[in-house]
């Protein structure tokens, strides 16, 4: 179908007359509201410049802070594989942070995407079932830590008798993460626009096609980004896997042996009180390698955008 173009260029121009010649017109429009208003534009855009201010500031010295603290303290000895008493090597329970963190997202992110795309994609709008999951999903992402915890130690550690381990751990976040990774893969998944859908099946293709080759790699970033903080939120936790997990400062031979993360190296060591000055290099450790993990996230992210831009 062709679309009827104006036989010449007077109905533009005219259409382009309508708007102001320049931007007097908008000064003038401007400097009309009422000097109540204006006030508190300003008032909200300091408070707003304000909050960001704060916000920047209040991480800058925490970085700082714990670089400060802790970097002075860094050795070679802090990195040796076998811990004791005298090194106090934070090795094993770098190893163990990074298997702990790969085994949960393992077991979560399949499942928490997959949730998402049959909410978003196979359920009808106001359909029962997706309120009450969407509900069960908020509900358990303002459960604390310490209520997964003992729940992992009475059922992965003593009704399956895993023990206290890597596996009982990993399960335990992961069930912690998957209504962090399920809401972001929804609302990433909401975001993608309905033309894509339409022009997909304009094509032939079908429902699951249209899933994973048109609205999941435009979904990338979004889910990329609930990924990146459920990470985060597997790294620094500590209450959980003190339960289920253990605290053996040793690399785990299975997956049924207990282990040890950075996060609760630091608060044994911390307990201990022994060692300060290695705790804070622990941190700086920890901090480190959480923004490895989000630019290498970041990264990911930004490829797969392109390619699935090309394509």
């Amino acid at each position: 179908m062709r679309i009827p173009l104006p036989e010449n260029k007077s109905s533009l121009l005219e259409s382009k007359s309508s708007l102001p010649e320049n931007k007097s017109a908008l000064l003038q429009n401007k400097s009309a509201l009422p000097a109540s208003a204006r006030i508190s534009a300003l008032i909200l855009r300091m408070l707003v410049y304000l909050g960001a201010l704060i916000t920047a500031g209040i991480l800058a010295f925490i970085v700082i802070y714990i670089f400060a603290m802790g970097v002075p303290h860094l050795s070679l000895d802090l990195f040796a594989f076998e811990y004791n008493s005298v090194n106090v090597s934070l090795m094993p329970a770098l190893i163990n942070t990074v298997l702990m963190t790969a085994l949960a997202l393992l077991l979560a992110v399949p499942l928490g995407i997959g949730a998402a795309i049959y909410l978003v994609e196979y359920t009808g709008r106001g359909n029962r079932l997706v309120g009450i999951v969407r509900v069960t999903a908020e509900t358990l992402s303002g459960i604390p830590s310490i209520v997964y915890g003992l729940f992992g130690l009475l059922f992965f550690v003593t009704v399956l008798g895993w023990r206290m381990s890597l596996l009982a751990g990993a399960f335990t976040v992961a069930i912690m993460i998957l209504p962090l990774i399920m809401r972001t893969a929804e609302e990433a998944l909401k975001a993608v626009p309905d033309s894509y859908r339409e022009g997909s099946f304009g094509l032939g293709a079908g429902r699951l096609r249209t899933v994973f080759s048109v609205l999941l790699p435009s979904a990338i970033p979004g889910i990329l980004a609930g990924v990146i903080l459920a990470i985060g939120r597997v790294v620094g936790e500590s209450a959980a896997l003190i339960y289920t997990a253990g605290t053996v400062t040793a690399i785990p031979s299975s997956v049924f042996d207990s282990t040890r993360t950075l996060s609760v190296h630091m608060y044994v060591l911390a307990s201990e009180g022994l060692h300060i000055d290695k705790t804070y290099a622990t941190a700086v450790v920890l901090l480190l390698l959480v923004l490895l993990i989000n630019a290498a996230s970041a990264a990911v992210a930004k490829r797969l955008t392109k390619g699935a831009g090309r394509g």
